[in-house]
């Protein structure tokens, strides 16, 4: 099996594993590509009439492990950025709407986040404020408009214990992880051969670039890692099995 001719096709399923608790800490199985590269440095002794090379000397080994995905989950943003999750989050809310039958009441959905309510008339939005005061999530205008006039209001919501939040703060770094890949390779014999990855210290560059388009293929996000030597100096394993 050691010379046997093989080819591939498919991405790798990765579980990410927390390094420092050995606890699974994400099973990134929706990966579109997995790309593994393994980097080194040559430098080498020179010496004698036209500066040839005599000495070779190898090192700073080290990799990537690039993942590209079009899906999203929280874990993954958490994995990147290394920021704190909570279920607890703040966020504006903009409605349109109309003043009740006396032309003075606003009746909320939600009870807005104290001293965040601004209120304009539907032809004026973020120009004059309108003066009112609030109990709950009930609105009253100072001076009461005609009946059905619109307004628009904004004001700061609070979600809590339905929310996932990651905050990402400056002091944030992402946690290192060992890392254990899944995938197939296909022989000229039309064999299908597992094949098994296990990256031993990976750290997620702290980049994550999240875009959001109405049109064409649906965003996707590039993790990368880096490969990095554990306590034992073992950097990469590549594992094909014969089933």
């Amino acid at each position: 099996m050691n010379n046997t001719n093989m080819s591939n096709r498919e991405v790798c399923d990765l579980i990410f594993v927390d390094y420092s608790t050995k606890k699974p800490f994400l099973n990134l199985d929706f990966a579109n590509v997995s790309t593994t590269e393994l980097t080194g440095e040559s430098v080498f002794a020179y010496g004698g009439k036209g500066h040839p090379k005599r000495v070779q000397f190898a090192g700073e080994r080290g990799g990537t492990l690039t993942i590209e995905t079009q899906i999203h989950t929280v874990k993954l943003w958490q994995l990147v950025t290394g920021g704190e999750l909570s279920s607890s989050a703040k966020f504006i809310k903009r409605i349109e709407t109309a003043v009740e039958a006396d032309g003075a009441s606003i009746t909320l959905k939600d009870t807005p986040v104290a001293g965040t309510v601004a209120v304009y008339a539907a032809d004026d939005d973020c120009g004059t404020e309108l003066a009112y005061s609030i109990t709950g999530n009930t609105i009253t205008l100072t001076s009461a408009l005609t009946d059905g006039a619109r307004v628009i209001v904004y004001y700061m919501k609070e979600a809590t214990g339905n929310a996932s939040r990651v905050n990402i703060k400056s002091t944030s770094f992402p946690k290192n992880f060992i890392v254990y890949g899944d995938t197939v390779m296909k022989t000229e014999n039309d064999e299908i051969l597992p094949y098994k990855l296990t990256a031993y210290k990976v750290a997620p560059q702290s980049s994550l670039s999240l875009s959001f388009t109405n049109n064409g293929d649906p965003g996707a996000v590039t993790i990368t890692c880096d490969l990095m030597a554990d306590e034992d100096n073992n950097i990469l394993d590549l594992v094909l099995i014969e089933e």
